[in-house]
């Protein structure tokens, strides 16, 4: 394949490129019903570019939490789901009840995956869909593009085009992908898998069952940092960008395609993490929703409590990560202060507190007074968290800044 004239440097290309990463990114976030024969026609071209027929059958799924469940009926695992099930019985009546609840809501989504499989016409089973295609259709013209640009580009050329697109998508866009397939494995592969009884044996087996079916998807929307790096390269990878664009996640098997929907809703911090208090921040059609407080998973339900949390509730939560959740939505200032905390050490900086969370790293803060008034003459107090290790408060204030505490000498303090 000969290479664009366009992807020599220079100006104009440059300002495609930019223009070419905000496309993706628009991508990338993008909710709302699939274009589904848009995304089909993709799908086929995808295979025509690989070499392959166009498979027998394209499925959709209202997630891509269901359509690896279809995964699993297609390729024969969906089995341990049932052993699963039956080894959680056998639970202590501690834990039986959740661990029921939970296979319950794994059988369902099993349970309607089936069905959609069936309504298509695909029987499901080992054979139905015979074997993944993914390296055909999508890693392998991936990395014979990545290579036939980085061989006419050169290291430098390659490095530079991957800051001015995919760079800037990377992060955010692989931090949900990984956040979609652990919620996945949760609802499919509930438990730890830990131990070496009957019950965390079935649940390690089913988990690497449903990683090994997540392995065989394509990200689509999701994979636009690449994309993005290679817009304009060529036609090759054509197929899997008009998927990307058109639809979620797929899985390309021999004879059968399965495509999932897009989400309906996406809430994320100016960070780019899942973020949202009043609601799932992530949530597709068929009900399939993550829940996260400042990218930190949280169970469903949990943040409608927290307008009623106390600091007895934050100190007795056994979960550290779901803790620290409370003490963001609470305060830190007003935790130190509601809990009765005592300074450690006060200087000309500010003064330093601490309070000692159990098996959690301690709470240490700077409280400091901005020197310069407000408006209304009011002088605003800032609290500035510094690592647990920290003896005073100008150590604590000089850390903030990045300088050592002997140095740390400013002329007005802010």
């Amino acid at each position: 394949m000969t290479t664009s004239p366009d992807l020599v440097a220079g100006e104009p290309e440059t300002a495609r490129l930019v223009a070419a990463a905000g496309h993706w990114r628009t991508v990338a976030a993008a909710t709302g019903p699939a274009a589904r024969r848009t995304a089909e026609d993709g799908v086929r071209l995808a295979y025509r570019a690989a070499g392959l027929a166009a498979p027998e059958h394209i499925v959709w799924a209202g997630s891509p939490l269901e359509a690896t469940a279809m995964a699993l009926l297609l390729t024969g695992r969906h089995d341990l789901t049932t052993a699963a099930a039956d080894a959680a019985t056998s639970a202590s009546a501690a834990s039986s009840a959740a661990a029921d609840a939970a296979a319950d809501r794994a059988g369902t989504v099993v349970a309607r995956a089936r069905h959609a499989l069936e309504a298509a016409g695909v029987v499901p089973g080992p054979q139905a869909a015979g074997p993944c295609v993914r390296e055909a259709v999508r890693t392998r013209p991936w990395e014979e593009e990545r290579q036939r640009l980085l061989a006419f580009l050169g290291p430098g050329g390659w490095a530079e085009r991957w800051a001015l697109t995919g760079a800037g998508l990377w992060q955010s866009t692989a931090a949900l992908t990984l956040r979609i397939r652990d919620g996945i494995t949760d609802v499919l592969a509930p438990g730890t898998g830990t131990g070496t009884d009957p019950v965390s044996g079935a649940a390690r087996g089913l988990r690497s069952a449903v990683r090994q079916a997540l392995l065989d998807s394509v990200a689509g929307q999701h994979d636009a940092p690449w994309l993005a790096a290679f817009d304009g390269a060529g036609h090759r990878l054509d197929g899997l960008a008009a998927v990307a664009r058109a639809a979620g996640w797929w899985w390309p098997y021999e004879r059968v395609a399965v495509l999932a929907e897009r989400p309906v809703e996406l809430h994320r911090d100016e960070a780019g993490r899942l973020d949202r208090a009043d609601g799932p921040a992530l949530a597709f059609p068929d009900g399939f929703a993550l829940h996260a407080w400042r990218g930190m998973p949280v169970p469903a339900g949990f943040l409608d409590d927290l307008a009623g949390i106390t600091p007895e509730r934050i100190r007795t939560e056994d979960n550290a990560e779901l803790r620290r959740v409370m003490l963001e939505h609470y305060g830190y200032d007003r935790y130190l202060a509601d809990s009765g905390a005592r300074p450690l050490h006060r200087d000309e900086t500010g003064v330093l507190w601490r309070i000692d969370l159990g098996d959690d790293e301690p709470v240490v803060m700077v409280e400091v007074v901005n020197s310069t008034p407000e408006p209304d003459g009011t002088s605003r107090v800032y609290w500035l968290r510094v690592p647990p290790a920290t003896r005073t408060a100008r150590e604590g204030v000089a850390w903030t800044f990045g300088v050592d505490p002997d140095s740390y000498r400013p002329e007005r303090e802010t």
